[in-house]
């Protein structure tokens, strides 16, 4: 059974970090893509950034320009988001997904995405 778990959401206050991780199970991702997507109470779901199969491009929402960074470690089969300087509107239930174009530059859309984990919470106070 194919999962992706996301960890290390929390509570944290307006300026500070979070590092969350997805690790998948069930099989390797090492060619595909990977994204993070974020949902908010009554929002949709939006793009947060992608990462390429290699790791050797990266993705963002202009929203987290310059505040998040999105790594992988693909002998782990792990893919992490590093915040920074978060903001209460960064408040929302993250995401990771996995995109099963081999070789995929990644993508900003939802659809292109097959498999996705239950999320973590995230909450910024203010």
């Amino acid at each position: 059974q194919v999962q992706l778990v996301e960890s290390g959401g929390g509570l944290v206050q307006a300026g500070g970090s979070l590092r969350l991780s997805c690790v998948a199970s069930g099989r390797t991702f090492s060619r595909n893509a990977m994204g993070w997507f974020r949902q908010a109470p009554g929002k949709e779901r939006e793009f947060v950034g992608c990462i390429t199969w290699s790791g050797d491009s990266t993705s963002y929402a202009d929203s987290v320009k310059g505040r998040f960074t999105i790594s992988r470690d693909n002998a782990k089969n792990t893919v992490y988001l590093q915040m920074n300087s978060l903001k209460p509107e960064d408040t929302a239930v993250y995401y990771c997904a996995a995109d099963l174009r081999i070789y995929s530059s990644g993508s900003h859309y939802p659809i292109d995405y097959s498999y996705w984990g239950q999320g973590t919470q995230v909450t910024v106070s203010s």
